[in-house]
């Protein structure tokens, strides 16, 4: 009960208070025709999570549709909303036709859509609604109470030795690992598919790497993990990792070449000089069409079904089961709303992925970074419920919150970053913001050495009083980020191995580039006064900066900030380029506090028996910034874990 109560002390309201229902319904306009104008939004549960409506309505129709269905299944439900939109506003009523394939999330539009009408009629106080959303999100309480099930309902018990809980990253290989061992091993996951793999999976002494020669001393690399977390973790979970990760890697290579795919290693730059060094330990599927970590899932879904694994999709575990002090399974509900008992004789992993998507939890443990970002790139599954259940068996959470991000978000300019924007899904990838590009402030001065961590510049907007800043670059673009030698997943040409980037800086130049711009998200202009106007930033302020930046450039040192050479370019060839930067979410990083067999622990340290956590779920691993210099460290060690578990368990 301590935990808990420390956990209220942190908690505060939401921001901006209605979330749900917007503030411009207090100045409505009264009722002239069927509604009464204005906005209103209300939510009902589908597969994955709430799925929000908001209808903007004028006196005698509804004008517009906005469905956030974002924890809904990708290619699903997700899809299925764009369907629901158009059909909701030819139809002018909640009566739509279900989708094919996507009932759950038809039904949760079709029940909030109506609420929403109800609101815009009269029929429903906009106060009910209002009320019903603050006493789940305002209230601050977002680790709430295990639902209560009766024995009567619960449909029927399903026994196993193993039961894992997310297929995902980690869950997908921990299922793999169980039934190639040997293990009786179940996995549920509340989506029809696994969510996906994670890639640029980082390992050390891989095959990979030993055949390219990249040698990585892994007490320098645990020196310096536990540096970015300040101390925050424990350095026998990251030696684990160090230990055991090439031979996953290995493993995953094999899978993957048994269906023509090849896996390659990013190679470093050695003769490179940065002041914050990166290590080349990230691998990934080469030249696979369309996304890379759908293709993974299906290809280890399909090994572990032929080593005997079971997945039982459409289920969403509900709350963990706890007997005589060790958790034996957990009760979930399955697509047709039942609930279903799971007995794991041997052990419950959960791998549900943290809980990016869960913003009061957010807004409660780390309101600083809700500050600074303005998109998200987290899993739909991830909404905290892993976590929670955990908690309410009597497991401690880590007490220093954390969050990956990218400084990839562009804005209008208009725009300002944070939670309501990231809802709104108004903002737009901008995949190049990592380059070491010239970066100031609102006030046009430059803030720091652009050449360091994706976090960087993010956690220095969280000092500045827009929090955010802005990128400025020239037309002399592509060849510099071929001079800037970049790492992982920022890196936008081959590595020297032939290696494929995750974008090409064709795609870059091509169709990004010029997208972003047509649509008002990167400003060009023919000289610097015109692009701080552009940009509303001080014309005479920002010219002084470049001019000053550009000397340096010239000169190859930069005695401001100490940017390395290749990497201090001028801004001096038109047409320029700015954009208004914020941060991209990619995953929560904190979590429950695990031991080295990775087991869930107590208050006192102590292991849960049969409760197993990994991946974003799990905890003393990362603190106060994510060392993305080092590609895929929270991939590889996801994957690692997940292995290590599901094996373990399947020979106990």
């Amino acid at each position: 009960m301590t935990q808990v109560s420390r956990r209220k002390f942190l908690r505060t309201s939401l921001v901006g208070g209605a979330s749900i229902t917007t503030a411009a319904l207090a100045h409505a306009a009264p009722m002239s025709g069927l509604y009464k104008a204005g906005t209103y939004s209300a939510k009902s549960a589908g597969i994955g999570g709430d799925v929000i409506v908001t209808m903007t309505f004028d006196a005698n129709k509804i004008t517009d549709v906005v469905i956030d269905a974002s924890k809904e299944t990708p290619g699903i439900g997700q899809k299925a909303a764009v369907e629901l939109k158009k059909a909701l506003l030819a139809g002018q009523t909640a009566k739509v036709d279900s989708v094919s394939g996507a009932s759950i999330t038809s039904n949760a539009v079709q029940k909030a859509a109506a609420k929403c009408i109800a609101q815009a009629k009269g029929e429903i106080p906009v106060e009910v609604i209002t009320k019903e959303t603050a006493k789940e999100e305002d209230s601050g309480d977002w680790l709430g109470k295990a639902p209560e099930i009766a024995e009567k309902d619960i449909s029927k018990t399903v026994t196993t030795d193993i039961l894992v809980v997310g297929c995902g990253t980690g869950g997908m290989f921990a299922v793999c690992a169980a039934a190639e061992n040997g293990g009786k091993v179940i996995g549920i996951d509340r989506y029809s598919t696994g969510t996906g793999i994670r890639g640029d999976i980082a390992s050390i002494d891989s095959r990979y790497q030993k055949k390219e020669g990249s040698k990585i001393d892994k007490f320098d690399f645990i020196a310096m993990a536990t540096r970015y977390a300040g101390g925050h973790v424990k350095q026998e979970l990251i030696k684990l990792w160090a230990d055991q990760s090439g031979e996953t890697v290995n493993w995953l290579g094999d899978r993957l070449a048994e269906v023509g795919i090849e896996l390659k290693n990013e190679v470093g730059d050695p003769e490179v000089h940065t002041r914050y060094i990166d290590y080349p330990t990230g691998h990934s599927p080469q030249k696979v069409k369309g996304n890379a970590g759908k293709f993974m899932n299906v290809v280890l879904h399909d090994y572990a079904v032929k080593k005997g694994a079971r997945f039982d999709y459409n289920t969403t575990m509900v709350k963990l089961e706890k007997k005589n002090g060790r958790v034996t399974g957990c009760i979930a509900r399955d697509g047709d709303g039942k609930y279903v008992r799971y007995i794991a004789k041997k052990g419950t992993v959960v791998a549900t992925g943290g809980y990016a998507r869960n913003y009061p939890m957010m807004q409660a443990l780390q309101p600083w970074n809700l500050r600074v970002i303005s998109r998200t790139g987290a899993m739909p599954g991830a909404t905290g419920d892993g976590i929670k259940a955990c908690l309410w068996v009597g497991a401690k959470m880590d007490e220093t919150h954390s969050a990956m991000k990218f400084d990839r978000t562009s804005l209008h300019i208009g725009q300002k970053p944070g939670l309501e924007t990231v809802k709104a899904g108004t903002s737009k990838m901008f995949w190049m913001g990592s380059q070491p590009w010239l970066k100031v402030t609102s006030e046009g001065v430059r803030f720091m050495n652009e050449s360091g961590t994706y976090e960087n510049p993010l956690h220095a907007d969280e000092y500045h009083k827009d929090h955010c800043h802005y990128s400025i670059f020239d037309s002399n673009w592509v060849p510099y980020t071929k001079q800037f030698r970049m790492h992982g997943c920022s890196r936008l040409w081959p590595f020297a191995n032939g290696a494929e980037p995750n974008h090409m800086y064709t795609e870059m130049r091509d169709k990004v580039l010029p997208d972003l711009i047509k649509e008002g998200f990167v400003q060009q202009a023919d000289s610097i006064e015109e692009l701080a106007r552009k940009l509303q930033l001080p014309v005479e302020q920002l010219k002084k900066t470049v001019a000053n930046y550009n000397k340096m450039a010239y000169a190859g040192v930069d005695t401001e900030y100490g940017k390395e050479k290749h990497r201090l370019t001028p801004v001096d060839k038109p047409p320029f380029y700015g954009v208004k930067n914020s941060g991209w979410l990619l995953c929560t990083m904190d979590g429950i506090v695990i031991d080295k067999n990775l087991n869930a622990c107590d208050e006192n340290g102590d292991a849960i028996p049969g409760l197993f956590v990994i991946g974003n779920d799990s905890g003393c691993y990362f603190a106060n910034e994510y060392p993305n210099l080092v590609d895929g460290m929270a991939a590889g060690r996801t994957v690692t874990f997940g292995r290590i578990v599901g094996r373990n368990l399947a020979k106990a």
